[in-house]
């Protein structure tokens, strides 16, 4: 994969840690730097530890449907994109803390890399080396979260259902692009 096809899918996977940080930055006082500093780094370090997992537990099935693998990949991203956009549109505000304790920021953190799982399981059905998607993901992550927490304490949660119907736009883009990749 091309640095900026990591980057987009690390843009669309950190969609839902910006805004969980957006809205967390909204509602934690006294806001202080260190709490952006602690979202972004249990954000980042978990959205660049999940698709490790889902890849070392994809290496292990994926001779079984190599063939498949692009269409699951494809059903993977799309069903990842498709639940953040019905999410921002339909779901729960429960994203935001009113304090930042590390039980809160590790379910958090837990539950903003549930889609980097899958990723990295369709990282592997793809054979695609998992360092550089990696390391890139944790990054723009950890940027995007450290973002997000500053933007919420200043301008609020105005914005915070378009950012995660753009990263699921994003997601089902990037498994259009796969499927399309391997068909031809």
């Amino acid at each position: 994969m091309s640095f900026l096809t990591n980057f987009l899918l690390g843009l669309g996977l950190a969609m839902d840690a910006f805004a969980v940080s957006m809205s967390s930055g909204t509602t934690i006082r006294p806001f202080r730097l260190n709490d952006a500093l602690k979202l972004a780094f249990f954000f980042g370090g978990f959205q660049a530890f999940m698709p490790v997992l889902g890849w070392l537990g994809g290496s292990a099935v994926s001779g079984f449907v190599s063939d498949y693998a692009p269409w699951i990949a494809f059903g993977l991203l799309a069903f990842i994109g498709g639940k953040m956009i019905y999410e921002a549109l339909y779901g729960d505000p429960d994203g935001k803390v009113s304090s930042l304790n590390y039980s809160i920021l590790f379910v958090l953190a837990v539950a903003t890399s549930i889609d980097a799982l899958a990723v990295g399981i369709s990282f592997a059905f793809l054979n695609t080396p998992i360092l550089e998607p990696v390391i890139i993901i944790g990054c723009v992550t950890f940027f995007m979260s450290f973002c997000g927490a500053v933007l919420g304490y200043r301008i609020g949660h105005f914005f915070e259902h378009e950012v995660e119907i753009i990263g699921g736009l994003i997601l089902i883009g990037l498994g259009i692009k796969t499927l399309v990749e391997h068909m031809f």
